[in-house]
Parts: C-alpha cells; structure tokens; sequence
C-alpha cells in the first residue's frame, strides 16, 4: 500500500546529485519558447529550485549549438535562442528516451507523493 508523503520543494535534496539533464531541459525551454541564456537560466531555476550559472548554462548552449540542435541571433547585445530542425528531432528522440528511463518512475511518483508548495517563501536556494 502506497503512503502519502507531502513534499514541499524547494532545494535539490542533499542525497542525490539531480543536475542532470540540462541540454534536455535547454531544448524543452526552447521548444515552447525563444529565450536568451539568462531566460533559459531562469525557468530552469523556476523547475529545479537553483538556477545554472552561467558557467553551466553557456557551454551547454554553445555545445547544442555546435551540434546543430539550436541556433542563436543577436539581437542588441543579446543572443536569443531557438529550435533548429535536428534540435526538434533531437528533443523528439530524447523525450521518448526520457519516458522510457523514467516515466515509470514519474508516474509512481505521482501516486505516492502529494506535492504541496511549488516553492516556499522559507526556501534558502
């Protein structure tokens, strides 16, 4: 029988290292939106209570888009971020890869524990 647990998020937890991701997180911002880096930085932080620094976030950016998967205009003195085709055949592939390693897991997730808060007022991140 399955327990109930509140959770209210806010900090990733000390007992796993939950930095993972980030290029698959930077294609599914970019996916709903154009962003620049600060932009993207900003709704991951919104996802996973810290936000990348930009020693984090801009190498991610420049290897997606060296490989192709997004494309950058400045505009003023920012670059604002896009899907390129193979970025959307990209986030495509890894969306199926993530379901498979993982949405068991979300959905077990999803019975188990009761989210209560998105982010406290409290939090210290």
């Amino acid at each position: 029988m399955s327990k109930k647990i509140e959770v209210a998020p806010c900090c990733p937890p000390d007992c796993c290292d939950m930095r993972g991701l980030l290029t698959f997180q930077i294609l599914w911002e970019l996916d709903r939106e154009e962003m620049n880096g600060q932009q993207i930085a900003e709704k991951i932080a919104t996802r996973r209570g810290t936000k990348p620094t930009p020693g984090t976030i801009y190498p991610a950016l420049k290897e997606l888009k060296n490989g192709g998967f997004i494309a950058g205009e400045k505009i003023g003195r920012q670059i604002v971020y896009n899907l390129t085709p193979a970025g959307e055949k990209g986030l495509a592939e890894s969306s199926r890869y993530f379901l498979q390693a993982f949405g068991d897991i979300a959905e077990d997730i999803k019975v188990k524990v009761k989210i209560v808060v998105a982010k406290g007022d409290d939090c210290e991140c």
